[in-house]
């Protein structure tokens, strides 16, 4: 009995001291290095070479990035998105090879069926190390334009645009249909909206409710003023005194990507206004 006794103490002490290696091991320092390699990169009208103009957050470019370094099966990087200016930064990227797509108010650079077979690829495929610059050439679909300088009366702020397609409906729809269930709907603009904000980054995301306005347009009412001068005016009273940042946004009846029911709109720049 007393030799059974010692063997299960001598036991129990080997499995605690190896416990206590195991644990040891948890607080061991990480030998991977930190993410340091840099993206940069800006999305630009191809015909043009002019920034697409965005918004800052959820309705705005999307960029998705995706290591493909251990494989082709693999889940693709937290998305992000465009600065309001349609240039992009990431900073905290391992090295690696990566396709890098973005998504927004233009032509998708990636098509393919609905049976998956692919079409067109347009985005990238790099190996980053260091800092990297991308540039990415698209056909939006809309422009906005501002006409004139905004106007201010009584606290209300009123402005003129005119908004122009960026792809004309035949180009769309030669490079649309072949995804599948192609509607002619599509190309329809259905708003176009006029965003006041206290912030220099005056979109759908940074608006004031109280000031912004829009205009909506049902089918395809709205082909008519296409080119024309459009005037926009806020609502409600802008208090004396305020400085504020206004920028008109317009967009048509097509998700990108398809399917995520995002509308995503095409902006002009911010301009800034003195309330008197």
């Amino acid at each position: 009995m007393k030799q059974t006794a010692i063997n299960k103490i001598i036991l129990s002490g080997f499995i605690l001291v190896t416990s206590l290696l195991s644990a040891c091991s948890l607080f061991e320092r990480d030998n991977f290095e930190a993410p340091d390699v840099t993206l940069e990169g800006e999305v630009v009208d191809v015909l043009s070479g002019e920034r697409i103009l965005t918004d800052q957050g959820g309705e705005g470019i999307r960029v998705r990035l995706t290591e493909l370094s251990w494989g082709d099966n693999v889940e693709h990087n937290p998305d992000f998105f465009c600065k309001p200016d349609g240039t992009f930064l990431h900073t905290k990227l391992f090295a690696g090879h990566y396709n890098v797509t973005v998504d927004g108010p233009f032509i998708p650079l990636v098509r393919e069926t609905s049976s998956g077979k692919l079409l067109a690829d347009e985005s990238k495929y790099l190996d980053l190390s260091g800092t990297n610059t991308v540039r990415f050439e698209v056909q939006p679909f809309l422009h906005v334009r501002w006409v004139g300088e905004p106007v201010i009366e009584e606290g209300k702020v009123s402005v003129q645009v005119r908004v122009e397609r960026g792809v004309t409906k035949e180009d769309f729809r030669t490079k649309v249909e072949p995804l599948g269930d192609y509607n002619e709907d599509f190309v329809n603009i259905t708003d176009v909206q006029l965003f006041v904000s206290y912030s220099s980054s005056v979109g759908y995301r940074a608006r004031d409710e109280r000031w912004s306005s829009k205009l909506e347009y049902e089918g395809s009412t709205f082909d008519p003023m296409l080119g024309e001068t459009i005037t926009l005016v806020s609502n409600g009273e802008i208090p004396a005194g305020r400085t504020v940042f206004v920028r008109a946004a317009a967009r048509i009846n097509y998700d990108t990507p398809r399917g995520t029911g995002t509308r995503r709109w095409n902006y002009n720049e911010a301009k800034v206004v003195v309330i008197p």
